[in-house]
């Protein structure tokens, strides 16, 4: 598990991290993602020790990261988004000087370096060079050297930059296979990674946590408040009908089927729940309603709607909306 609480630092004048605090449970993998700049990767480094922070508490599994450093340490594999390898050893030497660092008994060694070595699948590069790779194995073998040690927490700083769409594919499926085992805190600003990958999303920008749901909560933070409806028979006059209300702020033709048939987009004002509204409208206007349902929100609309400070509070999710600072951010 881990713990963040009110956490801050300031590099000068700047709030890189302003004031955030979250949880991340047991065996959960859990995106970061923010905009270029939006303080994750700082966020990161204070979590791995690299950097202090200067206010607030991190706990990794229970240890502080400040006042038990090398407990706090073992807990936790960490890939930064440029993978600290060196290019003069071949692999296994590399590995074996990982585990000299982590203090890794030589009786269990060769058995931990073979599953890893499986589990990333560098099996045939492991005699070769480092320098002599290619990106895809390196950010691989990077990843290896953070498994060195059986750490129970993964934090992995934009693991797919960098690699073409197959290695990006691989990876991703990678990522999900050790969350079977570790959790994991995937930093990215790419949306279809975090969607493809991680069970929930914790949303930074200008330092703050601005938001945090399931992928498919922050897809359907439009809730009821936004229908499509398709309806028989005359649907401009549906439309007229409903704009009259005052719960509903526009109702418009989204699409003219040529059957007979018409989409309409409804929606409601101030997060109202319109559905029940739109239903007794229409039937008393006789005008069939062939199917009503919420028009939901993929990640990427989601995430500038929520940057921007478009989407509000909804009880229904556990969604929670932080308001932004004028602080100019620095990752």
């Amino acid at each position: 598990m881990i713990e963040v609480k009110n956490l801050t630092k300031k590099f000068g004048p700047h709030v890189a991290v302003d004031n955030i605090s979250f949880t991340v449970n047991d065996g959960e993998i859990v995106g970061f993602l923010g905009p270029n700049g939006a303080g994750k990767t700082t966020t990161m480094n204070m979590m791995t020790g690299f950097l202090s922070a200067t206010e607030g508490t991190i706990r990794i599994n229970g240890y502080d990261i400040l006042d038990e450093p090398i407990k706090a340490k073992k807990q936790l594999g960490y890939l930064p988004d440029v993978p600290p390898v060196y290019g003069d050893m071949t692999v296994e030497e590399y590995l074996n000087f990982i585990c000299d660092l982590k203090g890794v008994k030589k009786a269990s060694r060769k058995a931990m370096l073979n599953d890893i070595v499986m589990t990333v699948q560098i099996k045939e590069v492991y005699k070769r060079l480092v320098k002599n790779l290619s990106k895809g194995y390196r950010q691989r073998v990077g990843l290896a050297q953070a498994l060195v040690g059986d750490p129970e927490v993964l934090i992995l700083d934009e693991p797919t930059v960098g690699l073409d769409p197959k290695q990006i594919i691989e990876m991703r499926a990678l990522i999900r296979k050790l969350g079977e085992k570790h959790t994991v805190i995937l930093s990215s600003h790419i949306l279809s990674e975090v969607s493809a990958v991680c069970d929930r999303v914790m949303m930074i920008n200008r330092g703050r946590i601005v938001a945090t749901d399931t992928t498919e909560g922050l897809s359907n933070k439009a809730g009821n408040s936004l229908q499509m409806v398709t309806v028989k028979g005359d649907g401009y006059a549906a439309c007229e009908k409903l704009d009259v209300w005052a719960d509903i702020e526009s109702a418009e033709i989204a699409s003219d089927n040529g059957d007979g048939t018409y989409d309409i987009k409804v929606k409601g004002r101030d997060e109202a729940d319109i559905r029940e509204l739109i239903f007794t409208t229409l039937a008393h206007e006789n005008i069939p309603i062939l199917s009503l349902k919420p028009v939901t929100l993929d990640l990427e609309e989601a995430f500038l709607k929520v940057i921007n400070g478009e989407l509000e509070d909804n009880e229904t999710l556990s969604v929670t909306m932080v308001e932004g600072t004028d602080e100019k951010e620095a990752e």
